[in-house]
């Protein structure tokens, strides 16, 4: 595989990021929903993408001072080569750019590796949505990060 780049999201990655999205997530949010995302002012999507292949991709919300990481999603044969970490390096520098001082996110309580793996970017969790997700119904846990 040649080197992966992180670009940001276009409307040509929709199909893709729709299939990316069904593969990752058992309650998937639509080609639509993203087609919306490109459009809104606020949000701020990037795709982890080699030799014309998306692998993953990210997405956040700029809300005044805050950024909320609304999804990260790498398909399972891509997993495990940095690519998350790619991403999320991506946004912090984004947030770090657009005067944002700090972001938030929520997590599966079962999802461990991306507990893991948002902890490693400084991210601390601080509490919980009770019944936040569904299919299966599962608490989250909230988790934000200081930006400096």
């Amino acid at each position: 595989m040649n080197t992966i780049i992180i670009r940001e999201m276009t409307h040509k990655d929709l199909d893709r990021i729709a299939e990316i999205e069904r593969r990752c997530f058992s309650v998937p949010w639509s080609r639509d929903a993203f087609e919306g995302e490109l459009k809104n002012e606020l949000a701020y999507y990037q795709c982890a993408e080699a030799d014309g292949t998306i692998m993953g991709y990210m997405g956040m919300w700029k809300i005044i001072d805050e950024c909320h990481i609304t999804n990260v999603a790498v398909l399972p044969e891509f997993r495990n080569q940095n690519i998350a970490s790619m991403l999320i390096e991506k946004m912090v520098s984004i947030c770090k750019c657009s005067e944002i001082s700090n972001m938030t996110l929520e997590v599966r309580e079962s999802n461990i590796p991306a507990i893991r793996l948002y902890t490693k970017f400084g991210f601390f969790p601080v509490g919980k949505r009770p019944k936040y997700y569904h299919m299966p119904v599962e608490d989250a846990i909230i988790m934000w990060k200081k930006i400096v």
